[in-house]
């Protein structure tokens, strides 16, 4: 991916920092597996309840999940952007949400000169009326923007790992419509873009668009449900209709869409996306309004499209993983290839190797550290844990056959020349 070059595509152990451990943190150090697996992996370092540090690795998986967002947002007209996270009072109060009984995870300060503002949760409100007060004609419209941003939220429980912070990665799409029927053919759009997304991060078959509270201009809005344990959300399955139900609209939907509530099959999930048609009531609320073509003055209609994009890590750890380790999609892995080399001759053939990798674009993590670092066998269960998508172990043993052993994590190995391997990565 080409958001990847700066990233570095391929990287020498001893140049790249990561510290795996041999042991897992028991449940009462950390309830969550994502977390446990994440930590012992290297990817991730526990600050406190709900707050991690993203490590060299985990930054790497976390810039090809977004990368993957970044292009099908791209895809259907997005702009990004950045916002700030300092947010005026004044702002969020016009909608009433600044309220702590309305929203109570806000996380609240004042500045010097005594003004208070709070911490982003989210960014509908700053968003409708920066865009609001730029976009003053129908001509301006519709306009579509997106963010990768940290959000911030005082949250209560933060038991669950990655899958529910404190402090955590969002991507947050705001789009902007001068009619109801604008707003509701890309609210689809979108939608598609979403299941798409989650096809692509290895998630398709087991996430679902799920009807959900919180529509404005229609009863139900649209969360992406992924099957999940560790997940907080009870999901009810109509398969034969496809139909995915949150168990907070139940009876509501039930009577909806005429479904045999004693046929419904309860799962547990994990939210990793949803999206809200907001009509046109915040900016009523707000007084953001445009020139329609007769001249007359009219709010905009909003849409909200967001995206967890640390909790999307969290669900793929706990969801692709087993004894050994880790077990990446192959689409988010930090690096395709673990190289190690045993023995004198191995090591040598390995700096060849890892020099044809680098030249023909695989991406590539070559375990280089020598005897008193690692030895062999904490080489081999790295590679595991790590849950790169292929290792390759290059020896003396296997030189003498003029081939190398091929593994895929979850695969047998096998002995192939190098030519053989190269062409196998290049064709995935």
């Amino acid at each position: 991916m080409k958001e990847l070059e700066k990233l570095g595509g391929s990287m020498k152990r001893t140049e790249f920092w990561i510290k795996t451990s041999k042991s897992e943190q028991s449940e009462a150090e950390e309830p969550s597996r994502n977390a446990r697996l994440l930590t012992k992996a290297g990817y991730v370092d526990r600050q406190m309840a709900g707050v991690y540090a993203y490590l060299p690795i985990g930054f790497r998986v976390l810039e090809k999940i977004k990368a993957i967002v970044r292009e099908e947002m791209n895809a259907v007209g997005g702009s990004e952007l950045i916002m700030s996270s300092l947010q005026p009072r004044d702002l969020w109060e016009s909608t009433g949400r600044w309220d702590d009984e309305v929203v109570d995870v806000w996380f609240k300060s004042q500045l010097k000169d005594e003004s208070p503002v709070g911490l982003a949760w989210s960014h509908e409100e700053p968003i409708l009326e920066t865009i609001g007060r730029q976009a003053s004609s129908y001509r301006d419209l519709p306009i579509s923007v997106y963010q990768f941003q940290t959000k911030l939220r005082n949250e209560l429980r933060a038991k669950s790992g990655v899958l529910r912070g404190r402090e955590f990665i969002m991507k947050d799409m705001y789009s902007m419509h001068a009619s109801e029927q604008d707003l509701a053919d890309y609210y689809e759009r979108v939608k598609q873009a979403y299941v798409k997304i989650y096809e692509r991060l290895g998630l398709g078959n087991d996430t679902f668009i799920t009807f959900a509270s919180g529509g404005a201009f229609t009863k139900f809005s649209h969360e992406f449900q992924t099957l999940c344990d560790a997940g907080e959300d009870w999901l009810y399955l109509d398969r034969a209709k496809n139909i995915a139900v949150n168990e907070e609209v139940l009876d509501e939907a039930v009577k909806e869409f005429n479904l045999d509530k004693s046929k419904l099959e309860k799962v547990k999930s994990a939210e990793v996306g949803n999206i809200f048609n907001f009509g046109d009531e915040k900016a009523k609320d707000m007084q953001v309004e445009f020139i329609d073509e007769a001249g007359n003055k009219k709010p905009l209609y909003l849409g909200s499209y967001g995206i967890g994009i640390t909790r999307v890590m969290g669900v793929l750890a706990e969801k692709f993983s087993d004894d050994q380790g880790l077990v990446w999609p192959a689409a988010v892995a930090p690096f395709s290839v673990y190289l190690i080399g045993i023995g004198e001759a191995g090591e040598h053939a390995a700096a060849e190797l890892y020099t044809k990798f680098v030249q023909a674009g695989i991406e590539i993590l070559w375990d280089d550290r020598d005897a008193k670092l690692a030895r062999v066998g904490e080489k081999l269960a790295d590679s595991e844990l790590l849950g790169i998508s292929y290792r390759v172990v290059v020896s003396d043993k296997t030189l003498e056959q003029g081939k190398v052993e091929f593994k895929p994590r979850t695969g047998e190995a096998e002995l192939l020349t190098s030519g053989e391997v190269l062409a196998r990565l290049s064709a995935d």
